[in-house]
């Protein structure tokens, strides 16, 4: 059996504000020219996924946030938004999530994952 890599991550790059996402639910950022849908939760914590859903390669950033499942719009795919991994059919691939810090000025910064999940 062999062991699933960890990712990897690169360097954080300054995204937006706290204040630029919306109180709960998900806003469209590119990130060194990749499209991450950044998502806050009621419970405050921001998470940054890839913003295409792999059933439909359609933005998931315009879905419905439910806790920290987000949902797409197209076919209903729901994917944790802290793991990645699709918790609703149809889809059946995670998408990456990305680390995500916020400093004390409210800046939030994205590391995007760049190894294998």
């Amino acid at each position: 059996m062999s062991a699933v890599a960890e990712p990897t991550y690169g360097e954080p790059v300054h995204v937006c504000h706290r204040d630029d996402l919306p109180e709960t639910g998900a806003a469209q950022a590119e990130v060194e020219g990749r499209l991450v849908a950044m998502i806050r939760t009621e419970d405050g914590a921001i998470h940054a996924i890839d913003d295409t859903c792999t059933h439909a390669a359609v933005s998931l950033s315009e879905g419905e946030l439910e806790g920290c499942q987000l949902e797409c719009w197209l076919h209903g795919s729901t994917f944790d938004v802290r793991t990645g991994q699709p918790s609703g059919l149809p889809a059946t691939v995670p998408v990456a999530v990305h680390q995500v810090s916020v400093d004390e000025t409210g800046a939030v910064y994205v590391a995007l994952a760049t190894g294998r999940r």
